[in-house]
């Protein structure tokens, strides 16, 4: 049983540090990897972002994450990135990584994502120049979701996760207001997701939505916004194929 410990949208800032480190210090006790979903700073610059790195240091277990949209606000995405990444988390889009755990290898595949809204109410690509391109983003973000999640079916995980931002479902958004939800994420995502195959999609945004929801094709997904969860992670179990060790009888018999 693998344990993924997931929060999204903590909206930190300079008088916000230390609020979430007690309870990540317990993260060794009760979870094999935390990630984090996006919208961690308030406006995206850099000494927020250093709020959350000291927040996540040494930790204990792998931190991965994907930035949000309020995390580009300040147009320092790649600052903002990079701090993270020495406070010691794997800042994914349009990636993959693996992280090796006591009770088995997880392989997350990570993108920020976008809108654009949902099979039958969806945005496309037609029309003005811009429209075009905000479809595109989006198509862009899925694409790279997709290649991740395959190239993480290659590399012997014995779970793979979907991490974004952005909703991959309309079910995980209920309580939002229907007018919004092309603004809070796409079913390109759903459809990468369902694709390339994975064992949980984890996301956020929607701080006024339902944690509970599913991809057409049967993939579980969960909101962890933080308003949504109401604490500082939520832990999930993944149930994972009992390794064999090598040079026993049974993996002798195969």
């Amino acid at each position: 049983m693998i344990r993924i410990a997931a929060v999204g949208d903590i909206h930190m800032g300079p008088d916000s540090q230390g609020v979430l480190r007690p309870a990540f210090e317990t993260l060794p006790d009760c979870a094999d990897v935390l990630l984090l979903a996006g919208d961690l700073t308030r406006h995206g610059t850099p000494e927020e972002a250093r709020v959350v790195a000291r927040e996540i240091k040494d930790l204990g277990v792998p931190v991965v994450a994907v930035l949000g949209n309020h995390d580009h606000h300040d147009e320092r995405p790649e600052e903002v990135t990079a701090i993270l990444r020495d406070g010691g988390a794997h800042v994914l889009e349009g990636q993959g990584t693996v992280v090796d755990c006591a009770r088995g290898r997880v392989g997350v595949a990570g993108t920020k994502g976008f809108g654009g809204g949902f099979a039958g109410r969806n945005a496309g690509e037609f029309g003005e120049p811009l429209m075009k391109e905000f479809v595109r983003y989006t198509r862009r973000c899925a694409d790279g979701l997709r290649t991740a999640l395959e190239r993480l079916g290659e590399q012997d995980c014995d779970a793979r996760i979907a991490l974004t931002h952005f909703s991959p479902v309309p079910d995980t958004l209920a309580g939002e207001p229907l007018e919004i939800y092309p603004f809070l994420g796409s079913y390109l995502l759903a459809e990468a997701i369902d694709s390339a195959g994975a064992d949980l999609a984890v996301h956020g945004h929607a701080h006024a939505g339902t944690e509970h929801g599913m991809t057409s094709g049967g993939v579980r997904v969960r909101n962890v916004a933080q308003p949504v969860i109401g604490r500082a992670f939520h832990v999930y179990h993944l149930q994972v194929p009992e390794r064999v060790p090598a040079g026993s009888p049974a993996e002798s018999a195969r």
